[in-house]
């Protein structure tokens, strides 16, 4: 008997030997040969008779164990190439193994690269002292902790004096803190009370961190946000304390940049208590990243950080807009950030113009307007660099891939997908990546859709036939669902095969990063991870870490952001430095950075999928276009991912519009 099995493009059909026993996978692969050539012709001699060109197969026999997807093939030839390419020291992982490949030792990596000695050094230095909830990597929940690092560390290369104040969460891990010092200890003010109050300075990713650590329960607890402390009073107290230690060290920054609610209170406490004491210098500039959180206050609340609350609760200062005629009516610590700060800054353009025009504070930015502008972030070049990263089984750039398929294949094995071949041929199987916040945003109904949809493209019917085979021809079109048979069926006495087909279609893998504050979509997410975790295609991870998130990221071919809306978005920046196409809708930042391929109006700038409706359909013609030009245009494709890899969304790129606005607030003594 002879089975003739018809290959992707790159392979030619040789006879399967006879075997007396079961067929392996390495007797069928000891039987290819290359070709350039979408024609194949049975292996038959009796029938010479040419098939039509095809792009798939999938060939599986019951009676001998054996399952050989084009797939396989290629890893196989991936795993031992690898080998060959200076990367025969790579333990290639499992599922099943002990300590998962996300969480194994990695070298100590130096985030101070070559970038300090490229970037643009400025003659006018400043001092700039950051107040912030959040700093990657030691506490870091969102966006927030990367743009306060990456921003620090480009102004540090620029020659600039940096100083970050971080609260000294409990759950932060001190080994990670290099040169850690007590370097004062003194008392701020709460509710009544001189709290006593330790200083520490270290050194996190090149960048000088004051630790802020109070001696009362604040800040304790197994994760940066929920404690079992009052958050918003908690904060307040920062605020309060970080002023309180510039005032009794006599520091007198020029900058004093503050982000989000958490630190809104800073500049009310500036202008209002401290510059009247000995802090005369400091300019205040205030950095929103997300309008949706406000800082909801009491009037009462306030006042236990020493200032008098009553007097904030007019529409001019810090009401919030949404209580007035209330009772009791309340108060914005990020209103009141706004009306305080020199300068007022949003994280791109576009969401600039948006929070222009809807949302409640709308008005207070309208009447101030004059000091309100929006920078786009940017991504720290050096902390995501698939040239360097350690936390990469393999290293890449712009102009060698290589590393970037061994990085698909060693996620792909650690996590249990289905592997892909090496071909240039519709077996390429796409991997869309979604490492996000799992919140209302981030576009829960969309990235559930697409959950649902990649496994729908994945997914098919089988058709088993039971056949007396002399040879037996199987070839799946690379249009969906279609399936031609060319079989001789003459009888042979007491040899029946039992052949299992199935459809191969436009298919692709799907892993989801992330993890819910809200219990109830934790719920939902879970019950999708049991439904769907067991299969080939796709991976719902509930959790965060900053190992894997890198790695899938290097392993992506598609990063998804389908947000609701997004200030500005720093996943599409990072897949694309990774070599991701990004497929994202068109909103606030994601506007200003993604421009879609298939519009022609700007080629240059054609980087990604872009669709703007929140509808299913509207993220359906995105994906299924990515997918087709994944599948269909690999060269296209290829060549876009080169293009995209060299895009500069570097701070490096961005600082330099922070450095000028600190230019025209400070004050020179």
């Amino acid at each position: 008997m002879t089975l003739g099995i018809c290959l992707p493009s790159s392979f030619s059909i040789s006879p399967i030997p006879k075997t007396k026993g079961s067929i392996t996978s390495s007797s069928i692969h000891r039987c290819f040969c290359r070709i350039n050539s979408y024609d194949f012709v049975v292996v038959n001699k009796t029938n010479k008779k040419k098939l039509k060109p095809c792009k798939n197969y999938f060939l599986y026999s019951n009676s001998c164990d054996v399952k050989i997807p084009a797939a396989q093939i290629g890893a196989a030839e991936l795993e031992d190439s690898t080998t060959k390419s200076g990367f025969k020291n790579l333990v290639w992982p499992s599922p099943d193994d002990e300590i998962p490949f996300w969480r194994r030792e990695f070298p100590t990596w130096d985030v101070n690269s070559d970038d300090s000695v490229n970037a643009e050094k400025d003659s006018d230095l400043l001092h700039i002292v950051h107040a912030t909830a959040e700093m990657a990597p030691i506490a870091k929940v969102g966006g927030l902790g990367d743009v306060v690092t990456g921003l620090a560390r480009a102004c540090i290369t620029r020659g600039h004096k940096v100083d970050v104040m971080l609260p000294f969460y409990e759950c932060i891990q001190r080994q990670h803190i290099n040169n850690l010092v007590l370097i004062s200890t003194y008392a701020s003010y709460f509710n009544g009370d001189w709290i006593p109050t330790n200083a520490y300075r270290g050194e996190v990713s090149g960048i000088s961190v004051i630790f802020i650590e109070p001696s009362n329960h604040f800040f304790k607890g197994q994760s940066v946000y929920g404690g079992s402390y009052n958050e918003l009073e908690a904060y307040l107290f920062f605020s309060r304390a970080c002023l309180e230690w510039m005032q009794v060290t006599g520091t007198q920054p020029d900058i004093i940049h503050v982000h989000e609610w958490q630190t809104g209170a800073l500049p009310l406490l500036y202008w209002d208590m401290y510059q009247d004491l000995s802090l005369k210098k400091p300019r205040i500039v205030l950095t929103i990243h997300n309008m949706e959180h406000y800082g909801e206050c009491s009037q009462e609340q306030l006042s236990k950080c020493g200032l008098d609350g009553s007097v904030y609760a007019t529409e001019d200062k810090a009401v919030d807009d949404r209580t007035i005629g209330h009772n009791p009516e309340r108060l914005s610590l990020l209103k009141g950030g706004i009306v305080y700060s020199n300068a007022v800054v949003t994280v791109s353009p576009t969401y600039l113009k948006e929070t222009l025009c809807s949302g409640w504070l709308a008005s207070t930015l309208l009447r101030n307007r004059d000091k309100y502008s929006g920078i786009l972030n940017g991504i720290d070049s050096a902390m995501w660099n698939p040239a360097t990263d350690v936390f990469l089984p393999a290293k890449f750039d712009a102009e060698n891939f290589q590393g970037k398929n061994v990085c698909k294949h060693f996620v792909q094995r650690g996590l249990g997908l289905a592997l892909e071949g090496t071909s240039s041929g519709s077996d390429r199987v796409p991997l869309v990546v979604c490492v996000t916040r799992l919140v209302a945003q981030k576009g829960l109904h969309l990235i559930t859709h697409a959950i649902h949809r990649v496994d729908e493209l994945v997914s098919s019917p089988s058709l088993s036939l039971s056949l007396h085979v002399r040879w037996l021809v199987v070839m799946v079109s690379h249009h969906l669902n279609k399936l031609y048979l060319d079989a001789a069926c003459n009888p042979i006495r007491g040899t029946d095969v039992l052949i299992d087909v199935s459809i191969i279609n436009a298919g692709g893998q799907m892993v989801v990063l992330g993890r819910a504050p809200d219990g109830r979509v934790q719920r939902e997410f879970e019950n999708l991870a049991n439904l769907y975790n067991q299969g080939s295609g796709i991976r719902i991870l509930l959790m965060y870490s900053e190992e894997l998130s890198h790695m899938l990221y290097a392993a992506a071919d598609m990063v998804l952001v389908p947000s609701m809306y997004e200030p500005c978005g720093l996943a599409q920046m990072i897949g694309m430095r990774y070599g991701a196409i990004p497929v994202v809708r068109k909103t606030g930042g994601l506007a200003d950075t993604v421009f879609d391929i298939d519009q022609g109006s700007q080629p240059e700038l054609a980087n990604g999928f872009v669709f703007e409706g929140i509808d299913q359909g509207s993220l359906n013609w995105a994906l299924d276009r990515a997918f087709s030009s994944y599948r269909e245009k690999p060269n296209e494709w290829a060549t876009t991912l080169q293009k995209v890899m060299k895009v500069d969304n570097s701070w490096n790129k961005t600082a330099g519009q922070y450095i000028d606005l600190y230019n025209t607030l400070r004050v020179k003594w």
